[in-house]
């Protein structure tokens, strides 16, 4: 057994305790001791402040590639949509794979320890198939492999340019053509994965590898129609996998549902068995009273990705009411305009002050624990998240003797971490109890020159 000992260690609640002994045995915590003012002879140290490990729930790894590179001039989500179509045609297994490997390398230096890749690009520029048709998704698990962060690849059937439209040129790379075609390569993904792991042919995500599970998307109510949402909401369901979906983004997606169908995306859902506690539903900016409703009385999860919602001119979802409703909360860096979880987490709350014109709408434990344990049970790891006996040894160490953390107060610590840490106070992640950043470096990976390489050989938008 290895023992790590925490200065201090947050558990849960406001506060954050002093002298944490956390015992180690293979991938999980077997202990946790508090008060334990000296550390024990041969732990592991930890100075600052430990949390569980962070999870990204929501994550276009490739949209790394233009940062930055679509502030130019005026525009709307629509505009930036055709930038971002520009970037995915350029992506092939090969260069993909360097862009996921740095990117997810990013997300580690910032304390992501899970991460949920939605995934729709899928096949080459023209809709062809590649020789192995999962050539992409294979390229983005072993990315995050390398990196060694866990990762569920959300895998997204997108089917349609828009509700009774053809698909566009740059959208035929993401398309299977029919949702039983996203079926049969779904499957023969999970069975990869599954042999890969030596874990038989099983085609439960839970089996397919101590760091890989596979989940689903219905890419949106605009991409996949209501009678393909059922085909991949049964998938999901048989399986007992993750279901996630992009949700009432924007107005216009509300509104060309209702003029075709009368009903709601998250409606649409509903009837086509999506909602659940297992589904999660991403960025709901514009819901509702019925479809806030629904995902809450569902259990769902609802993620905030506040970054790429402010960048895309998106809005500002109703974090407090869809939680007081019942969904719970997580958060993702979603278009990779910043990765930084602590920045999404502060943003629901100080996001919403502005739209209310009133503080206090989450308190920051809660806020935390949307970065955590909802996220990583958004994206089909519930053993993460938490410190805790029995669950997985994925925590991150922040320094606090920095300039945006000296001097907080271990009885206010949740509230310090979410209004004032950011990514750059994360000094040491630990993943199944080893670690895969050390001192504010990867231990195997030079992120920032993988990002200037990878990010070059692709181009921008």
């Amino acid at each position: 057994m290895t023992d790590f000992w925490c200065e201090h260690a947050w558990l849960g609640g406001e506060e954050a305790y002093a002298g944490v002994v956390i015992g180690v045995e293979g991938e999980r915590i077997v202990t946790v001791r508090v008060g334990v003012e000296e550390a024990p002879e041969g732990a592991v140290l930890l100075s600052g402040l430990t949390i569980p490990g962070l999870a990204n729930a929501h994550s276009h790894a490739f949209q790394r590639a233009f940062r930055g590179k679509t502030e130019v001039g005026r525009g709307t989500f629509w505009t930036w949509r055709e930038q971002m179509y520009a970037a995915a045609a350029r992506l092939d297994p090969d260069n993909y794979f360097a862009l996921a490997r740095a990117t997810f390398g990013e997300m580690a230096l910032a304390g992501v320890t899970g991460v949920g890749e939605f995934h729709y690009v899928h096949h080459a520029p023209d809709g062809t198939l590649y020789a192995d048709p999962n050539a992409m998704g294979a390229a983005v698990i072993a990315a995050a492999a390398e990196v060694g962060i866990r990762i569920t690849l959300i895998d997204a059937c997108y089917l349609h340019g828009g509700i009774g439209e053809d698909l566009s040129a740059g959208q035929r790379r993401f398309s299977d053509g029919t949702a039983e075609r996203w079926v049969e390569r779904v499957d023969a993904l999970v069975d990869d994965a599954s042999r890969r792991a030596d874990s038989g042919s099983s085609r439960s995500a839970s089996t397919t590898g101590s760091t890989v599970r596979i989940g689903a998307a219905i890419h949106s109510a605009r991409a996949v129609a209501p009678e393909e949402m059922a085909v991949v909401a049964g998938w999901a369901n048989e399986r007992e996998v993750p279901l996630h979906a992009h949700v009432s983004e924007q107005p216009a997606e509300n509104e060309a549902c209702l003029a075709a169908y009368g009903r709601t995306p998250t409606v649409l859902l509903g009837e086509a068995g999506a909602l659940g506690e297992r589904f999660t539903a991403i960025h709901v900016t514009h819901p509702t009273d019925v479809d806030r409703d629904l995902l809450g009385g569902a259990g769902a999860t609802v993620c905030l990705c506040p970054t790429t919602e402010r960048n895309l001119a998106d809005g500002i979802g109703p974090a407090s009411e869809l939680r007081r409703a019942g969904a719970r909360l997580a958060v993702g860096s979603d278009s990779q305009a910043v990765i930084d979880l602590f920045e999404e987490a502060r943003a629901i709350e100080l996001d919403e002050r502005l739209a209310r014109l009133e503080r206090g709408n989450q308190d920051a434990a809660a806020l935390l624990e949307a970065a955590t344990a909802n996220g990583q049970r958004a994206i089909g790891w519930p053993e993460a998240g938490a410190i805790e006996r029995g669950r997985l040894a994925d925590f991150v160490n922040l320094a606090v003797d920095g300039v945006r953390l000296a001097g907080i107060a271990p009885e206010t610590a949740a509230a310090s971490l979410v209004f004032a840490a950011t990514a750059a106070d994360v000094t040491n992640v630990i993943v199944g109890g080893k670690f895969i950043v050390r001192d504010g470096a990867h231990v195997s990976i030079d992120v920032a020159a993988e990002l200037r390489s990878s990010i070059g050989e692709i181009g921008g938008a």
